[in-house]
Order: C-alpha cells, then structure tokens, then sequence
C-alpha cells in the first residue's frame, strides 16, 4: 500500500515538472536583432528546453532566425506581431538566416522582393497565415 502511493507521488511529481517546463513561454518583442551566430544559439538553447514563443511586437533581422529552430506549433503572434526580414550583415550569415526558414515562408519573402538591404515587414494578416493567434 505504501509502496503504491509512493509510485503515484513519484508519477504526480513527474508529471507536474513536465507540465511547468513545458509551459514555459517567451515573449518576443521589440527585439533588433543582432550577431545571426550568437542568436542561433540561444534560440537553438531554448527549443531544446521545449519553449513555447509569442510574438508581441516586432521580431527582425537576427532575432527571425528562431523559425529555423522553434516549432512552428510553438510559436503564437499577437495583433501588433511583425518579423523583419532583410539580409545578414555578414554575407556569410544570410545562409543561416534563409535556411531557417520554412519553404512557405521563403515564398512570402520572395514575393516582396527577396532578401534585400532594406526590411521586408510581415504582419497582420500575413501573420495569420503561417502562424496561430495567441
């Protein structure tokens, strides 16, 4: 009897901890982005924990690289969500930043004229389309 209530608190406990480390959320939001390697890093760090992220506000340059690592049944938008999408500094690092892209996603980004310079801005309701709503 006692053996048996010990494995159901051992069950319960296992069970709560996966609940929290799955609920984990980051929000994004007026990230700039930054160095596309060290981005890669941290986003590549945080799908291994199994992160859920929420778009709030504007996610560009660098920080569009968690596509290529976040699920994207992980990631939710709000209203005021928008990714900047434009090439790397570093030639280099354009590479990385259009392979973490999903094909779609590619697609849209083609349809706006490429990876330029200057930002190419995806929100509402484009959004939408290739994201859930939080």
């Amino acid at each position: 009897m006692l053996k048996a209530m010990f494995a159901g608190l051992i069950l319960l406990a296992a069970s709560l901890a996966a609940s929290i480390a799955a609920a984990e959320t980051i929000n994004v939001s007026d990230d700039h982005g930054g160095s596309v390697a060290a981005y890669s890093q941290r986003w590549k760090g945080l799908a291994a924990r199994g992160v859920d992220v929420r778009i709030v506000g504007k996610c560009q340059s660098a920080c569009t690289v968690l596509l290529g690592y976040i699920p994207r049944s992980r990631i939710c938008v709000m209203p005021a969500a928008s990714f900047g999408f434009h090439l790397a500094h570093r030639t280099d690092m354009t590479g990385v930043l259009w392979n973490a892209y999903a094909s779609d996603i590619r697609g849209w980004i083609n349809a706006h004229g490429g990876l330029t310079p200057n930002l190419k801005w995806m929100s509402a309701p484009d959004t939408y389309r290739y994201f859930h709503k939080c």
